[in-house]
C-alpha cells in the first residue's frame, strides 16, 4: 500500500502563515457546496487534493471554508456557471479531500488552482496552489514555491497534498 503524500510546508508553531496570493478576474461568490468538481463532460487527468487547514499554532481548525476555483483542461474557465467551482469544510481534524483534474495552462500562467480560505468566524485567506516541475514556474510572474502541492502520479490519478496555515486562526 502506498504511504500517504507528505503535505507541503510542515507547520511550525509560530511559523509563516500560507502566502496569500491574488484571487485573479475569475472568482464568483456562491459556488456549490461539494467535494467533488467532477460532473460529465469534465475531460483531464483526474487529481485528488488533499491536507489540512491549521491554526498558526499547528491545531487543526475544524469547518474551515474552502472555496476553489479553476481553469479546465484546456486553460478555460467558466465564467457562466460553476464548471470546476465549488466550496467544502474541513472535518473535525482540519482535513479535506477534493476531486478535481489537473488544470490546463491559462494564458500566461502556470498550472494553479485559487483556493479561499477562512476558519469561522476568521479573516479570508485568498492563496493559489501550483505543481512542481512545470516548465511555466519558471515564466510566471505569480509563482511562488512556497505554495507547491507535494505530488504524486498512481494509476492515472494524480495525488496532490497541500497543508494551509491560517494567520491569526
Amino acid at each position: 500500500m502506498a504511504q500517504p503524500l507528505a503535505a507541503t510546508p510542515a507547520c511550525t508553531p509560530g511559523g509563516a502563515p500560507t502566502e496569500a496570493q491574488t484571487a485573479g478576474p475569475y472568482f464568483k461568490p456562491s459556488s456549490p457546496e461539494r467535494s467533488t468538481l467532477l460532473e460529465p463532460g469534465v475531460a483531464g487527468q483526474r487529481l485528488v487534493l488533499s491536507g489540512r487547514v491549521l491554526a498558526s499554532d499547528c491545531r487543526p481548525v475544524a469547518r474551515a471554508l474552502l472555496d476553489v476555483w479553476q481553469a479546465d483542461a484546456e486553460g478555460a474557465y467558466d465564467n457562466r456557471g460553476f464548471r470546476l467551482r465549488g466550496h467544502l469544510f474541513t472535518d473535525a481534524d482540519g482535513r479535506y479531500r477534493l476531486e478535481t483534474i489537473v488544470p490546463g495552462l491559462y494564458p500566461g500562467r502556470t498550472r494553479h488552482i485559487h483556493v479561499k480560505l477562512q476558519a469561522p468566524g476568521g479573516r479570508v485567506l485568498t492563496t493559489q496552489l501550483y505543481f512542481p516541475d512545470e516548465a511555466a514556474n519558471r515564466r510566471d510572474g505569480l509563482f511562488e514555491p512556497a505554495l507547491l502541492v507535494a505530488l504524486r502520479r498512481a494509476a492515472g490519478v494524480a495525488q496532490a497534498a497541500f497543508d494551509f496555515v491560517l494567520p491569526g486562526a
